[in-house]
């Protein structure tokens, strides 16, 4: 019998290794921008062509590379970042591994121009599924102008599997947002084929930061320092008033690399216990510097997750920075113990005090009825003069003249017959048990359901017929509300912009980059306008197709979840019959949209069973 275990080709091994590096067109631009910035540059320019399909270039003015070395990076493990194992332990540059350009050439086609300053020509190599192409002197300037062309043309599986231009597109967004955010010193320039989505000049942290997320955030950035023998923190957190239904705006850096880390997500909120509603979430951007040996950044491929010598401490250490930053600012609501009290009354030497007087009437009798025809209490005050003519004049009428004419009563609602409703509704009861459930009668036993789940399930089919009839009421607001959304969520507003406004809602674009919020829908007068419009848009930028009634369920879907009742939400019977007549009246009253159960029925037998 032959042997069977073989050494995998160079080839295969990279397209193994691209696997992990390299999962979409966004983990393309993260490596090469980079590799960028280790290379020192101080402007990055990023053209992204067909969400990355046909190309993804990147332009820096870094230091360049050698003839030799624009070869050899392109081979597995070839790094200038470390020499020994021990240098693990003591990374402070971005790209280390090795295995970035390697994997990105192996399922593309890469040309790279580049060139030191030193150095009068430059290099041009082509690279095409791991084989080099051509590799050539050429006159370019200094730095390296990256072009990934085709992406996964020869891994048919990866390029099927992408998502939408947007969604892939989105991606792209969020790993620039990391990058810029964690180099406000350099400038950036990106680009979705013609059109300019975000153009940064170097600034200082503050500024960049507005510069991403909107001027409005401004004024709600709370600066954070602390200084500890283990680790420096510093950055913004925002005001409650900013909270957000997503963690769209919650960015952790370390050493200045962007990193995901639950453990102190968790820290941030616990600082902001009580002071925001419970399913929303505090924005923030953090910076850690701390030394390189206490933390180990190569534990997993993308190196956002990092694990740290001190972890426990730096939790604490976080979670009193976040307090005491919200304290300073007078965020924390709390006592004034130095208030004068006494600073409206003048005293002098010769101020005397009186103690209050208190009129009392001794011969009040509580237990002494009033007088049904004058109104007075006899025992407390004396009769009205002439007391005998208001005798004779009672006395003097007749009943009806106590009673409204037959045409001058209230008109009576009209009884509803019960046999024109479903059976025993009339004579159902509703209960609601936990502010969360609503217990009634049924024909075989009781009927449970969920009051918010069914909210939701009745939202969304009435948004799904709005869309469909295009006949939304708009109820306009006094005071429109102006909305700054980030390139990326005001692509995908104005995609659905009209659709919205068909169901009720009245959004004008006010120049390039804000809208106006002049209405909503008549059901939703009771909502946040601004936040119902940026948890639906960040919703809406997961959509993986682009097909009109894929996109009119994600908006009704986003609407219902954002509309719906909360959770410990008190409703009267009234409310809860209604809300039952509705849901009956869905075309699916047992699942939500998402399959989620709605409503059970506990029959008789069950019960009996349950108190036998």
């Amino acid at each position: 019998m032959s042997d069977i275990i073989k050494l995998l080709s160079d080839s295969v091994a990279n397209q193994i290794a691209a696997g992990e590096v390299i999962q979409r067109p966004a983990s393309v631009v993260k490596e090469l921008v980079e590799n960028a910035l280790d290379a020192g540059a101080t402007d990055i320019q990023i053209i992204i062509k067909d969400a990355g399909r046909t190309l993804i270039q990147i332009i820096d003015n870094g230091k360049g590379m050698s003839t030799t070395d624009a070869r050899m990076a392109f081979e597995r493990h070839a790094t200038s970042k470390i020499a020994k194992a021990d240098d693990l332990f003591a990374i402070t540059t971005m790209g280390f591994r090795g295995e970035a350009l390697a994997s990105v050439a192996a399922v593309a086609t890469v040309e790279l121009k580049t060139r030191r300053p030193e150095d009068s020509v430059g290099t041009n190599i082509v690279i095409s599924a791991s084989d080099v192409v051509s590799q050539e002197p050429v006159a370019c300037s200094a730095g390296s102008n990256f072009m990934i062309k085709n992406l996964f043309f020869n891994v048919p599986a990866r390029r099927k599997f992408l998502k939408s231009d947007n969604v892939e597109n989105k991606h792209i967004i969020t790993e620039v947002y990391r990058i810029v955010l964690a180099n406000p010193s350099v400038s950036f320039h990106l680009v979705f084929g013609n059109e300019t989505q975000l153009k940064l000049a170097p600034e200082n942290l503050r500024q960049r930061i507005v510069s991403v997320f909107g001027k409005p955030l401004n004024q709600h950035l709370v600066s954070v320092s602390s200084e500890t023998s283990i680790v420096s923190i510093k950055g913004f957190v925002a005001k409650p008033e900013r909270s957000k239904k997503t963690t769209a705006e919650q960015y952790f850096f370390v050493n200045n690399r962007y990193m995901i880390h639950p453990y102190y997500r968790k820290s941030v909120a616990l600082a902001y216990d009580k002071l925001i509603p419970e399913g929303e979430y505090p924005s923030f951007f953090l910076y850690f510097e701390i030394n390189p040996a206490n933390i180990d950044i190569n534990i997993h491929p993308t190196k956002t997750e990092i694990k740290f010598e001190d972890e426990q401490a730096i939790f604490q250490i976080l979670n009193a920075s976040v307090k005491e930053a919200l304290g300073k600012f007078n965020i924390v609501p709390g006592l004034d113990f130095e208030e004068n009290i006494t600073r409206d009354l003048h005293m002098t030497s010769t101020t005397s005090f009186r103690p209050p007087v208190i009129s009392v009437n001794p011969d009040y009798n509580p237990f002494e009825t009033k007088s049904k025809s004058s109104g007075y209490n006899s025992a407390s005050s004396n009769p009205p003069r002439n007391w005998q003519s208001l005798y004779q004049e009672n006395t003097q009428k007749t009943p009806d003249d106590f009673f409204l004419p037959e045409t001058d009563k209230a008109p009576q609602p009209e009884l509803i017959p019960e046999s024109d409703v479903m059976p025993e509704i009339a004579r159902k009861v509703y209960f609601q048990l936990k502010n969360k459930y609503i217990l009634t009668s049924g024909k075989s036993g009781m009927i449970i359901f969920d009051q918010r789940r069914a909210h939701e399930r009745i939202l969304f089919e009435k948004f799904m017929g709005l869309l469909e009839t295009r006949r939304g009421v708009v109820q306009k607001s006094l005071f429109p509300l102006i909305y700054e959304p980030d390139p990326n969520d005001r692509a995908v507003l104005l995609q659905v912009m009209q659709e919205l406004n068909n169901i009720g809602f009245e959004i004008v674009m006010m120049g390039k980059e804000k809208f106006e919020i002049r209405g909503v829908p008549g059901d939703l007068t009771d909502i946040d306008p601004l936040k119902t419009i940026e948890q639906m848009v960040y919703v809406l930028g997961e959509v993986s197709g682009s097909a009109e009634m894929v996109l009119n369920e994600k908006i009704a879907l986003s609407l219902a979840k954002t509309a719906a009742f909360k959770v410990g939400k008190v409703l009267r019977e009234e409310e809860m019959q209604d809300l039952f007549f509705k849901l009956m009246s869905c075309s699916n009253h047992n699942y939500t949209v998402e399959g989620k159960k709605i409503l059970e029925i506990i029959s008789l037998d069950e019960i009996e069973k349950k108190l036998n």
